[in-house]
């Protein structure tokens, strides 16, 4: 792959964006690319994802100079696939952790808010700045930036193109925790390593609970973690390490079965 690169160590996945040249901007081959990237940490059976770019940059949006000839079939084309392969992202059973080392912008942004988990560096901006571009958000940025800092804040960022630093990052929610640039990427690898460390199914569960509950009323959510957590209880992980905590012992490494 020439936009992506991707690599697999003790069961966690990375994926790095690579186009330092354009700032890692999104265009159809580096979307093409990370879909591929995708793929692979489903077949390798990764128990987590790392999500990050190369250089001063994790990404700075679209490939505007791509974007300002299209026309609105090819618009529409283009915004179908970056979210079609951020729903990828969204949808995998291994959590994933965007690790945010500079310009998170739109796409960036997008891309971020696509990941379950996000780390930023004290040097991560994040803003949807679309709107200055005549433009809406297109890779779900209006839909899933409310859902995770609320409305109004949203709003603010998505009508005014407002830049956010790390620090306002954190104090709304946006990200999880903030990190000198040079200790970024062992953070997230830290906490991705310590998802990876436990039974794979019951993460997995657990992520699907989330997702599924998400959107229903209470009672409904109640009845999917009821599900998922019955359906735990077919796995040889649970009955390994529930035994090993009935029996005082370390238990085994989970199966992923």
């Amino acid at each position: 792959m020439d936009f992506v690169a991707y690599d697999l160590s003790n069961q966690v996945a990375t994926i790095t964006i690579t186009r330092e040249e354009a700032l890692n901007a999104l265009d159809a081959a580096v979307l093409a690319e990370l879909d591929a990237a995708l793929d692979r940490v489903v077949a390798d059976r990764a128990r987590a994802l790392v999500v990050t770019g190369a250089g001063r940059a994790f990404v700075a949006g679209a490939d505007v100079a791509r974007m300002a000839t299209f026309s609105v079939a090819e618009a529409r084309a283009f915004s179908e696939q970056g979210n079609r392969v951020f729903r990828k992202l969204e949808l995998l059973g291994a959590p994933s952790i965007a690790a945010v080392n500079g310009y998170a912008l739109g796409g960036g942004c997008e891309l971020a808010l696509a990941c379950d988990l996000r780390v930023a560096s004290e040097r991560a901006v994040f803003a949807q700045p679309e709107v200055g571009l005549g433009v809406t958000a297109g890779f779900g940025g209006t839909q899933r930036l409310a859902r995770l800092v609320g409305p109004a804040v949203a709003k603010e960022m998505l009508l005014s193109g407002r830049r956010v630093k790390a620090d306002r990052a954190l104090e709304i929610g946006l990200v999880n925790s903030v990190h000198p640039p040079e200790e970024l990427l062992d953070a997230a690898r830290a906490l991705a390593d310590e998802i990876a460390q436990q039974a794979p199914l019951a993460v997995r569960a657990t992520k699907a609970a989330l997702a599924r509950g998400a959107h229903v009323d209470l009672d409904a959510a109640l009845a999917i973690e009821v599900e998922e957590f019955a359906a735990c209880f077919e796995t040889a992980d649970q009955r390994e390490a529930m035994g090993a905590f009935v029996e005082k012992r370390q238990h085994a490494p989970f199966q992923d079965e």
